[in-house]
C-alpha cells in the first residue's frame, strides 16, 4: 500500500544532483546552503531558573517536562539554564544520534549542554518544515556519522558538527505549502488509524465477553444458576460446583529457578523461559517438559491485566520466580487459562509499590468446576470462535502498522522533494 500510494504522487519536472548523501537529488528550484549561513548558536541563560523546563527527546521534539513521565537528571536549581524561544532549534547533542531535536513553540528553559539555534533571518524555515527535515533518515545517518564518541550513550554531535552540515530546502511559501499538505494528510491518517484502533479495542471487548461468559456460565442459555458469591463471577450454573484453587490445582512452585540476565546472557538458547508476563528470553536449557499454566505472582499487569494473567506453557522450557506453575487436575488446559485470566485478584493481592499475589492467596481463590465433558465443549467452542476475531485484530494491527509507515514515508518524501505537493483547493 505504501510504495503504490507514495509511486501514484506527482514529481517536480526537474532535479538537481547535489551529490550529498543526506540530501541527495532535490528540486532545481530548491537550495542548498550550510547552517552556519542560516543559524546563530544562542547562549542566553537563565538568572534564577524560573522559566519553563523543558524536555527534548526522539519521539516528542521539544516539550513540556512537567507532561512528561521523567524522573531522571531532576535538579535542586535550574539558574544558568539555556533559554529558548517559540522558533529556535534545540538539539540534545548526545542524543542527536536518535533524532532528539525539535523546534519549539514553547518559551521556557533547556539544559546547558544542549544546543539552541535560531535562523539568522526572518522568515528562512517554516517550524514543522524544519523540525520535520532534520528528522529524515537521511539527516539522522549525518548526526550518526559524523558525531564523536562511542555508541550510543557517549555519542556527542556538537554545534561546529550542525553548521558544517548543508540542508536542502525550498522557499519559505513552498514550505508552508509542504506543511499545510501535511497537516491535511496526517490528520487524514491520524483519524484512520483511531477508527482502527477502536475496532480493535471493540474487538478484544468482545472477545473478553465472549470468553468469560462460557467460562463462567457455560454454552446452555436456559440452564438453571445459582449465586457463586464471587464476585468477579457472579451467577454460574447450577450444577457446577465450586472449589478453591489449592484443591483444583497442583503447585509446581518449588521447581522454579531464577536466572539473573548475566546468566541467560551465558546460556543463550532455543527454550523459552518465562517470567510473569510470557516470554522474556530464551536459554539453553529447560526445567518443565509438560503443559502447564502459568499465572503471574507479581507486577503491575496484576491489577492492569493489559497482558493475560494466565497462560498455557508446553513443550520444553524455563520458568523464573515471578510465576506460579500450576497444573489443573481436571481437563481442559485451554478452561482453565482462559477463566484465571478473567477473574479479579485485587482482593487478594497485597502490596502497594509492587503488587504481589502469594501462593496462599491465589490458592484461596474461588473457581467454578464444570463437568468434564462441559469443560472439551467449552474448550471447543473458544476454539472456534475466538481465532476469527484474533484474525480481525491483526489484519487491523497490520493495516495501522502501514498508516503509520505510509506517514512517516510520505513527511520524508515532501520535505525532501522526492515528491511535489499540490496546492490544495
Amino acid at each position: 500500500m505504501t510504495d503504490t500510494m507514495i509511486k501514484q504522487m506527482p514529481k517536480y519536472e526537474c532535479y538537481l544532483a547535489t551529490e550529498i548523501d543526506w540530501i541527495g537529488d532535490i528540486p532545481a528550484h530548491w537550495s542548498v546552503k550550510k547552517a552556519k549561513f542560516l543559524f546563530n548558536e544562542v547562549n542566553e541563560r537563565s538568572i534564577d531558573g524560573s522559566e519553563e523546563l523543558l524536555s527534548v527527546s526522539h519521539l516528542t521534539g521539544v516539550s513540556r517536562r512537567s507532561e512528561k513521565n521523567v524522573t531522571m537528571f531532576q535538579a535542586e536549581d535550574y539558574t544558568g539554564s539555556k533559554l529558548c524561544q517559540p522558533g529556535d532549534l534545540v538539539m540534545n547533542i548526545m542524543w542527536a544520534w536518535m533524532g532528539a531535536l525539535g523546534v519549539s513553540d514553547i518559551e521556557g528553559i533547556v539544559s546547558p549542554s544542549y544546543g539552541v539555534f535560531r535562523t539568522k533571518r526572518a522568515n528562512e524555515f517554516n517550524s514543522k518544515f524544519l523540525e520535520y527535515l532534520l528528522k529524515t533518515p537521511k539527516y539522522i545517518e549525518y548526526y550518526n556519522k559524523v558525531s564523536t564518541g562511542l555508541h550510543s550513550s557517549r555519542l556527542r554531535f556538537y554545534a561546529d558538527m550542525f553548521f558544517g552540515m548543508k540542508l536542502g530546502f525550498p522557499s519559505f511559501k513552498e514550505q508552508n505549502l509542504i506543511i499545510e499538505f501535511l497537516d491535511k494528510k496526517i490528520s487524514q491518517i491520524d483519524e484512520a488509524i483511531a477508527i482502527k484502533q477502536k475496532q480493535i479495542e471493540l474487538l478484544k471487548e468482545r472477545k473478553k465477553i465472549i470468553v468469560k461468559k462460557s467460562v463462567t456460565q457455560g454454552l446452555n442459555p436456559d440452564v438453571a444458576m445459582k449465586d457463586s458469591d464471587v464476585g468477579s463471577i457472579g451467577q454460574i450454573p447450577k450444577h457446577w460446583k465450586l472449589m478453591s484453587l489449592r484443591y483444583a490445582f497442583e503447585f509446581k512452585n518449588n521447581m522454579r529457578v531464577p536466572l539473573s540476565a548475566i546468566d541467560r546472557g551465558d546460556m543463550q538458547g532455543k527454550y523459552p523461559y518465562y517470567g510473569a508476563s510470557g516470554i522474556i528470553d530464551y536459554v539453553d536449557d529447560y526445567i518443565f517438559d509438560e503443559e502447564l499454566i502459568l499465572i503471574a505472582e507479581d507486577g503491575a499487569n496484576l491489577l492492569s491485566k493489559s497482558t493475560p494473567l494466565a497462560f498455557v506453557a508446553s513443550g520444553k522450557y524455563w520458568v523464573n520466580n515471578h510465576a506460579h506453575i500450576i497444573k489443573p487436575k481436571f481437563v481442559g488446559f485451554k478452561y482453565w487459562a482462559e477463566l484465571l485470566s478473567c477473574l479479579d485478584y485485587t482482593i487478594f493481592i497485597s502490596g502497594a509499590a509492587q503488587p504481589k499475589l502469594t501462593r496462599d492467596r491465589l490458592g484461596s481463590v474461588k473457581l467454578p468446576v464444570p463437568p468434564e465433558d462441559e469443560i472439551l465443549e467449552i474448550v471447543d467452542f473458544i476454539e472456534l470462535i475466538i481465532p476469527p476475531i484474533d484474525s480481525e485484530i491483526e489484519l487491523s494491527t497490520r493495516q495501522i502498522e502501514k498508516l503509520k509507515e505510509y506517514k512517516v514515508v510520505m513527511i520524508n518524501d515532501a520535505v525532501t522533494g522526492k515528491i511535489k505537493v499540490m496546492e490544495l483547493a
